[in-house]
């Protein structure tokens, strides 16, 4: 009799034991002459040498289908311990499959054409209105490579620029400040990361959520680093930011040109990047459209409403006499 231990730490305790960690009692009846404990991500089996052996592998075999499809079925775990491959879902079209094994994946032309980007660049511009699922796509794209081992981190940012109420009314420390204007990065990575997954890697720094004026100084390697609301940095930060790329890193850079929440008199960094940067190779971009959005259907009427009234708004200025001509 020998013990094993076995350590699944790449994986979601939850997903992997299963509710009332049905999953472990399955995998118990699976193999009865062996005795086990389950304790976070460690796994203790005794027994003979070659039921441990045999015990080992099959648990690796699920801890690498969880880690891919987020999720663990009974008939998986039949089928797994039984030496049998599993039935996995065929789409060629998946990203990642977030929480509960949801395959998240490009929802029209133009997300497509990002993922392809973010494969084929360095560094990629994803530029249209809200609701057109940039972000969403690009921390999709993050988590996979993580996932996938080709980075060993993700670095999210946004520029903490108020649209409307200033910072210094909001109560608490800076961090209580700061994380509202981070709020979306964190709804959009509890889609694709389970919980208990996502507070270890937040508590190890190999997801960090950080406003733009954390990014100073720092040389960022073996990440995929994502900017978002790109539209409200200035003309230093955005260069900044940009010069961060090190070794083995990605970037992606979000915007909407027609929401900049920036002062009147400050010019938005995006858009001189874009002019600047638009011959240099290896960079891409990927420009959507109120057609591209995927939200509500009644978030593109509202776009198309506001695209009205802002021409309208431009032809009546154009209309209007100059005070030269008044006199």
């Amino acid at each position: 009799m020998i013990e094993r231990i076995v350590i699944i730490d790449n994986v979601d305790p939850v997903s992997f034991y299963g509710v009332n960690n049905s999953n472990m009692h399955l995998i118990r009846n699976l193999f009865p002459k062996l005795r086990m404990a389950a304790r976070g991500s460690v796994i203790k089996v005794i027994g003979d040498d070659a039921e441990t052996a045999e015990f080992e592998k099959r648990i690796k075999e699920l801890e690498e289908y969880c880690i891919k499809f987020n999720k663990l079925t009974e008939d998986v775990i039949l089928d797994i311990v039984k030496g049998k491959s599993p039935t996995e879902p065929k789409r060629d079209d998946v990203i990642i499959y977030g929480v509960n094994g949801k395959p998240i994946s490009a929802r029209n032309k133009n997300q497509e054409l990002l993922v392809k980007a973010f494969h084929d660049n360095d560094l990629t511009f994803a530029l249209g209105p809200a609701g057109t699922g940039k972000t969403y796509v690009a921390i999709a794209l993050a988590v996979r490579a993580l996932k996938n081992r080709e980075v060993r981190k993700i670095i999210l940012s946004r520029p903490a620029v108020e649209a409307g109420e200033k910072l210094g009314f909001l109560p608490g420390d800076m961090k209580d400040k700061i994380d509202p204007y981070l709020q979306p990065l964190y709804d959009a990575l509890e889609d694709m990361v389970p919980a208990v997954k996502l507070k270890e890697y937040m508590e190890t720094n190999v997801i960090q959520i950080a406003p733009l004026a954390f990014m100073r100084g720092r040389t960022l390697n073996d990440a995929v680093i994502v900017l978002d609301e790109a539209q409200n940095t200035t003309v230093h930060q955005i260069k900044m930011f940009l010069t961060r790329l090190g070794m083995n890193a990605k970037m992606i850079i979000t915007g909407d040109a027609t929401q900049i929440d920036l002062p009147r008199t400050v010019s938005s960094g995006l858009i001189q990047a874009l002019r600047v940067l638009k011959d240099v190779p290896g960079i891409g971009r990927v420009e959507f459209g109120k057609k591209d959005i995927v939200r509500h259907s009644l978030v593109q009427r509202i776009v198309e409403a506001y695209e009205h009234f802002d021409e309208e708004q431009k032809m009546r200025k154009e209309e209007e006499p100059s005070p030269e001509a008044q006199e």
